[in-house]
C-alpha cells in the first residue's frame, strides 16, 4: 500500500423530486425501498463497516464508459456472480459515492435502497443457502473526489486511475469491499479515441465503434477489491520479457516515455532477485503504471503497480532509493496481493515484508547495509508503538483519514519484527519461512496467527512468545543478538 516517498529517511507512507438533491449528495437511488435497510459489516476491528455477510464474490465484470472528461461521472455496469452462504432475504453490497439506476437479481428486476455506505438490495425470492446470486447494478461512477474522502478514481493530467487501499474500491464500482473475499475480474473499458485504457490482468481484446475503443482485461487470479485497477489516459503500453517469458507491460504518459525507459528496464532483473528470495511470480504478468498526478504514496494494484512521475523525476531521490520503492510495490505482489490479510490488522504481513525486501534489496544491490536501518527502526520502535500501535494491533484510522492505519509502526517498525524473527531462528530457517509462506498461501489470505503457527513449524520450537512480545507489545521487546540496543532514543 502507500509506500510514500517523500524523504530518503524511513516514512510513513496512503423519486424524480428526490433525484437531483440525491446526485448531488452522492447518493444511492431506491426504486422501491426494502422495509428495514440497514448498513452491514463483517466486524473488521479497522473497518466495521466494510464487507457484508451472506455471500461469497466468485467474480466481477466490470463495464465503465469514461466520457473524455474528469467532471462527468462515467456511466457503469458491474455484474457479481456470487454464492450464498446463508439464506438471503436481502443483499447488502458496499457502494457510495455514486447513482444506481436499476438493479437485477438471476435476471429479475430488484428493489434497492441506500443505508449508509450500503447498496441493500431485495431480491423478488429470498436466496437459498448454497444458491446462485447473479447481481447486475447500472450506475455511475463519479471521478470528482467527496468531501472527506480518501482514494477511488484519482485524476491524472490526462485521464484516471484508481487508488481503493484500503476502503475505496466502493466509491467506483458496488462491491463486497474487503480483502477477505477475493474474486475474478473482468473489465470492460470504452474510452474516446486518442485515450488507451489498461486494467489489472490479461488483455482479452478491443471493439472500437463510432469514435471510441472499448478495452477488455481479465485476471487468470483472485483478486481484492482495494487492489483493481483501472488506467485511462494518453498513454502508451510498452512491452517487454521477465524471467522464463513473463509479460512484462508498462502504462506510462506517451510523452515520457524516452524519460522513463531506463527505470523500467530494471524491472525484469527486480523480479528475478525476488524470485530467488521466495518462489515463482505468482500472476500472469506485471508492470508499472506511471501517472502524472499527486497521490502522496506508489501502490500495489494487482499486477500493475501505480507510481506518480514524481519517483522517477525528482532529483532529491537517489537511485538507490527509486529502486527499492520499486521493489518494495514488486513485493507486494506476494506479500498483500496473493496472499491477502484476512483482517485489516494483518496489515503487518503486507507492509512488514514489503519493507523487509526494499531494505534487503538496497543492501545488495546499493550496499545499504540493512543492520543499520533495523538498528535505527529499533531506536524509535518505542515511540512508534506508542503512537500507531503496535505491528499487529495498530490503532484505527484517524477521524476522515482512512488510510491512516498505514503508520510507521506497520512499515519499518513491521520489517524490524522480520528482522527479529530471522536473529531469533537463524538465517536458514527464516529463509524456508518466506518461501513456504509464499507458496503454501498463494491466491489466498491469511492472518497473524498462520504466520506464527508456520515459524514456529519451521523453527522446530513454539515462538508465540517471541510473536506476543514482538507484534503485540506495546514495548519493543529487546533485539536478539543485539543487547545493546536501545528503543526509545532517537
Amino acid at each position: 500500500m502507500p509506500h510514500t516517498p517523500r524523504s530518503v529517511i524511513p516514512r510513513a507512507r496512503r423519486a424524480r423530486a428526490a433525484l437531483l438533491a440525491c446526485v448531488v449528495a452522492g447518493c444511492l437511488i431506491a426504486a422501491s425501498a426494502p422495509r428495514s435497510a440497514e448498513p452491514q459489516g463483517i466486524g473488521d476491528r479497522l473497518y466495521p463497516s466494510l464487507g457484508n455477510p451472506g455471500y461469497d464474490v466468485l467474480s466481477y465484470d466490470l463495464s465503465f464508459t469514461y466520457p473524455g472528461s474528469n467532471s462527468k461521472p462515467l456511466t457503469a455496469v458491474t455484474r457479481i456472480r456470487a454464492r450464498a452462504t446463508e439464506r438471503l432475504e436481502s443483499v447488502n453490497l458496499d457502494f457510495t459515492h455514486g447513482t444506481v439506476s436499476s438493479v437485477d437479481v438471476n435476471g429479475a428486476p430488484a428493489d434497492f435502497t441506500g443505508a449508509g455506505e450500503d447498496l441493500v438490495i431485495t431480491p423478488a425470492a429470498p436466496i437459498p443457502k448454497g444458491g446462485a446470486l447473479v447481481i447486475t447494478v447500472r450506475h455511475t461512477s463519479d471521478p470528482m473526489s467527496g468531501k472527506g474522502r480518501d482514494g477511488g478514481w484519482v485524476q491524472t493530467d490526462d485521464g484516471l486511475v484508481m487508488a481503493n487501499q484500503a476502503d475505496a474500491a466502493h466509491q467506483v464500482f458496488p462491491c463486497n469491499d474487503h480483502p477477505s473475499d477475493k474474486a475474478q475480474f473482468t473489465f470492460h473499458v470504452t474510452a474516446p479515441d486518442g485515450y488507451t485504457a489498461v486494467a489489472n490482468g490479461l488483455p482479452w481484446g478491443t471493439r472500437h465503434t463510432g469514435g471510441a475503443t472499448t478495452w477488455t482485461y481479465r485476471t487468470q487470479h483472485p483478486m481484492a477489491t482495494e487492489l483493481a485497477q483501472v488506467s485511462i489516459g494518453r498513454s502508451v503500453v510498452l512491452h517487454r520479457r521477465g524471467p522464463h517469458g513473463l509479460p512484462v507491460r508498462d502504462v506510462v504518459p506517451a510523452k515520457d516515455e524516452a524519460q522513463l525507459e531506463p527505470w523500467l528496464a530494471k524491472t525484469p532483473g527486480q523480479i528475478a532477485w525476488l524470485e530467488k528470495k521466495v518462489g515463482p511470480y505468482p500472476f500472469e504478468t506485471y508492470g508499472l503504471l506511471i501517472a502524472q498526478a499527486r497521490t502522496g504514496f506508489e501502490l500495489e494494484t494487482q499486477t500493475l503497480s501505480l507510481f506518480e512521475k514524481g519517483v522517477f523525476s525528482e532529483p532529491a531521490y537517489p537511485g538507490w532509493y527509486v529502486e527499492s520503492v520499486m521493489v518494495h510495490e514488486l513485493s507486494h505482489q506476494w506479500f498483500g496481493d496473493s496472499i491477502s490479510p484476512r483482517t485489516w490488522s494483518d496489515v503487518w504481513l503486507n507492509e512488514g515484508h514489503a519493507t523487509w525486501y526494499e531494505a534487503l534489496y538496497a543492501e545488495e544491490n546499493a550496499h545499504r547495509p540493512l543492520q543499520e536501518r533495523m538498528k535505527a527502526a529499533y531506536g524509535l520502535s518505542d515511540r512508534w508503538r506508542a503512537t500507531g500501535g503496535p505491528p499487529a494491533a495498530p490503532e484505527p484510522p484517524r477521524q476522515g483519514q482512512k488510510i491512516s492505519i498505514f503508520r510507521p509502526s506497520v512499515y519499518d517498525g513491521s520489517a524490524l519484527v522480520l528482522y527479529a524473527l530471522r536473529q531469533e531462528i537463524g538465517r536458514a530457517a527464516f529463509e524456508r519461512l518466506e518461501r513456504t509462506w509464499a507458496s503454501l498461501h498463494r491466491d489466498g489470505t491469511t492472518t497473524t496467527a498462520d504466520f506464527e503457527e508456520l515459524a514456529s513449524r519451521q523453527a522446530g520450537r513454539d515462538l508465540s512468545a517471541f510473536f506476543q512480545g514482538w507484534l503485540y507489545g506495546r514495548k519493543t521487546p529487546p533485539m536478539p543478538g543485539h543487547p545493546d540496543w536501545k528503543s526509545g532514543s532517537a
